[in-house]
């Protein structure tokens, strides 16, 4: 969901060209190529964010090179930084901050899987709310660097 609605924003705001989001899962039941959940999709699809039917998964295990290749990593929770950290050689470059951390707020987005439509829907709105202030931060950051 975070990937798909930072995407949005970033589009809204005319960024798509200047950042490369990708999302990727850790966890021990993340199946690359997998089918994106029908939750998922449905909570995307009541803010007109339309995914399709063969939308698939990225499992990070399978795919480290996206950490290669990232400037930035947000994780959803602090456990998934320290899995991160402890999983993967990140370089020392790059930071790991959690979605709400990068937002300036303490705390974790728990993951919804199995939980249920409305708690999709809650978890899609947290996200919904953060996602402005991570992309003000990408932005203050871009522009402090030039």
């Amino acid at each position: 969901m975070a990937e798909h609605l930072m995407v949005r924003e970033l589009d809204a705001r005319g960024l798509t060209e200047h950042v490369r989001v990708r999302s990727a899962g850790i966890a021990p039941y993340a199946r690359d190529g997998a089918l994106v959940s029908l939750d998922t999709r449905m909570t995307l699809r009541e803010i007109g964010i339309e995914i399709g039917e063969e939308a698939t998964s990225t499992d990070l295990k399978r795919h480290p090179e996206l950490l290669e290749e990232a400037d930035l990593v947000i994780a959803m929770t602090d456990q998934q930084a320290r899995d991160l950290a402890a999983r993967f050689p990140i370089d020392e470059t790059i930071t790991v901050h959690t979605l709400r951390s990068f937002a300036g707020e303490a705390g974790d987005i728990d993951d919804p899987f199995e939980q249920g439509d409305l708690v999709f829907s809650e978890c899609r709105r947290e996200i919904e709310r953060l996602i402005p202030r991570v992309v003000d931060r990408l932005v203050r950051g871009a522009l402090e660097e030039i």
